[in-house]
Protein backbone atom coordinates (compact mmCIF):
# COMPACT_ATOMS: atom_id res chain seq x y z
CA UNK A 1 0.00 0.00 0.00
CA UNK A 2 1.27 3.49 -0.85
CA UNK A 3 0.91 6.92 1.07
CA UNK A 4 -0.98 9.59 -0.54
CA UNK A 5 -2.95 12.57 0.91
CA UNK A 6 -5.88 14.55 -0.99
CA UNK A 7 -6.84 17.92 -0.34
CA UNK A 8 -9.64 19.45 -1.56
CA UNK A 9 -12.21 22.38 -1.49
CA UNK A 10 -16.07 22.20 -0.67
CA UNK A 11 -18.38 25.74 -1.96
CA UNK A 12 -18.20 28.01 0.92
CA UNK A 13 -22.49 27.83 0.65
CA UNK A 14 -22.69 24.38 1.95
CA UNK A 15 -24.00 24.40 5.78
CA UNK A 16 -22.10 22.25 8.33
CA UNK A 17 -24.25 19.15 8.02
CA UNK A 18 -23.59 19.01 4.06
CA UNK A 19 -19.81 19.70 4.46
CA UNK A 20 -19.91 16.62 6.20
CA UNK A 21 -21.91 14.72 4.50
CA UNK A 22 -19.18 15.34 1.24
CA UNK A 23 -16.27 14.55 3.73
CA UNK A 24 -18.03 11.47 4.95
CA UNK A 25 -18.48 10.96 1.60
CA UNK A 26 -14.73 10.56 0.11
CA UNK A 27 -13.27 9.13 3.48
CA UNK A 28 -16.93 6.40 2.11
CA UNK A 29 -14.55 5.98 -1.64
CA UNK A 30 -11.74 5.45 0.16
CA UNK A 31 -12.42 3.13 2.25
CA UNK A 32 -14.89 1.00 0.03
CA UNK A 33 -12.06 0.63 -2.36
CA UNK A 34 -9.14 -0.90 0.14
CA UNK A 35 -7.42 2.34 1.54
CA UNK A 36 -6.94 3.06 5.11
CA UNK A 37 -7.39 6.52 6.56
CA UNK A 38 -4.55 7.55 9.00
CA UNK A 39 -5.86 10.99 9.64
CA UNK A 40 -8.52 13.90 8.60
CA UNK A 41 -8.14 17.71 9.02
CA UNK A 42 -10.29 20.15 8.63
CA UNK A 43 -8.71 23.41 7.69
CA UNK A 44 -12.01 25.66 7.77
CA UNK A 45 -12.83 28.30 5.45
CA UNK A 46 -10.09 30.35 3.45
CA UNK A 47 -9.97 32.47 1.32
CA UNK A 48 -9.09 31.34 -2.44
CA UNK A 49 -6.30 32.92 -4.53
CA UNK A 50 -8.13 33.27 -7.32
CA UNK A 51 -11.86 32.91 -7.88
CA UNK A 52 -13.25 29.64 -8.99
CA UNK A 53 -16.78 28.80 -10.45
CA UNK A 54 -17.44 32.78 -8.89
CA UNK A 55 -16.16 31.73 -5.63
CA UNK A 56 -13.88 33.76 -3.37
CA UNK A 57 -13.53 31.50 -0.19
CA UNK A 58 -13.75 27.22 0.00
CA UNK A 59 -14.01 25.16 2.97
CA UNK A 60 -10.82 23.45 2.87
CA UNK A 61 -10.43 19.47 4.38
CA UNK A 62 -6.95 17.07 3.99
CA UNK A 63 -7.11 13.47 4.20
CA UNK A 64 -3.81 11.11 5.10
CA UNK A 65 -4.33 7.74 3.84
CA UNK A 66 -2.60 4.42 2.40
CA UNK A 67 -4.34 2.86 -0.60
CA UNK A 68 -3.87 0.54 -3.84
CA UNK A 69 -2.38 2.17 -6.36
CA UNK A 70 -6.11 1.34 -8.41
CA UNK A 71 -7.95 3.54 -5.73
CA UNK A 72 -6.72 7.12 -6.85
CA UNK A 73 -8.83 6.61 -10.30
CA UNK A 74 -11.80 5.57 -8.31
CA UNK A 75 -11.61 8.62 -6.05
CA UNK A 76 -10.14 11.23 -8.72
CA UNK A 77 -13.20 10.08 -10.62
CA UNK A 78 -15.81 10.50 -7.83
CA UNK A 79 -13.80 13.96 -6.69
CA UNK A 80 -14.58 15.57 -10.51
CA UNK A 81 -18.20 14.40 -11.04
CA UNK A 82 -19.31 15.87 -7.51
CA UNK A 83 -20.47 19.23 -7.91
CA UNK A 84 -19.78 20.30 -4.66
CA UNK A 85 -16.42 20.10 -4.90
CA UNK A 86 -14.64 23.49 -6.48
CA UNK A 87 -10.95 21.70 -6.19
CA UNK A 88 -9.22 19.15 -5.49
CA UNK A 89 -5.77 18.01 -5.58
CA UNK A 90 -3.90 14.04 -4.78
CA UNK A 91 -0.44 13.49 -3.86
CA UNK A 92 1.47 10.26 -3.53
CA UNK A 93 4.40 10.18 -1.10
CA UNK A 94 6.70 7.46 -2.77
CA UNK A 95 10.86 7.76 -1.25
CA UNK A 96 11.77 6.95 2.35
CA UNK A 97 11.87 11.13 3.29
CA UNK A 98 8.51 12.02 2.44
CA UNK A 99 7.03 9.06 3.67
CA UNK A 100 8.58 9.59 7.33
CA UNK A 101 6.70 13.38 6.55
CA UNK A 102 3.48 11.64 5.46
CA UNK A 103 3.85 10.09 8.82
CA UNK A 104 4.63 13.26 10.85
CA UNK A 105 2.27 15.37 8.78
CA UNK A 106 -0.87 12.87 9.38
CA UNK A 107 -0.28 13.22 13.10
CA UNK A 108 -0.90 17.02 12.47
CA UNK A 109 2.64 18.08 13.05
CA UNK A 110 3.33 20.93 11.34
CA UNK A 111 5.74 20.94 8.07
CA UNK A 112 7.61 23.97 9.03
CA UNK A 113 8.19 22.30 12.25
CA UNK A 114 9.66 19.14 10.01
CA UNK A 115 12.01 21.43 8.09
CA UNK A 116 13.51 22.66 11.12
CA UNK A 117 13.95 19.52 12.66
CA UNK A 118 15.56 18.26 9.49
CA UNK A 119 18.12 21.54 9.34
CA UNK A 120 19.27 21.55 12.04
CA UNK A 121 20.28 17.49 12.46
CA UNK A 122 22.69 18.36 8.80
CA UNK A 123 26.17 19.03 9.86
CA UNK A 124 26.77 22.89 9.81
CA UNK A 125 28.66 24.43 6.69
CA UNK A 126 31.10 26.32 7.31
CA UNK A 127 32.26 29.31 5.23
CA UNK A 128 34.69 28.93 2.48
CA UNK A 129 37.67 30.91 2.68
CA UNK A 130 38.90 32.90 -0.13
CA UNK A 131 42.03 31.44 -2.07
CA UNK A 132 45.13 33.11 -1.26
CA UNK A 133 46.93 33.78 -4.37
CA UNK A 134 43.47 35.75 -5.79
CA UNK A 135 42.57 39.13 -4.44
CA UNK A 136 38.99 40.41 -4.54
CA UNK A 137 38.78 43.42 -6.45
CA UNK A 138 35.80 45.57 -4.89
CA UNK A 139 32.58 46.19 -6.84
CA UNK A 140 31.56 49.11 -8.47
CA UNK A 141 28.36 50.77 -8.42
CA UNK A 142 26.46 52.24 -10.86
Amino acid sequence: MRHYEVLFILKPTLTEDEAKAKLDFVKEVITKNGGEIASVIEMGTRKLAYTIKKYDRGNYFVIYFKAPANLIAELVRNLRITEEIIRFLTVKYENKLEISAWEKLSKGIKFSEIAKKERSQKEPRTPKEPKENQEQEPKEEN
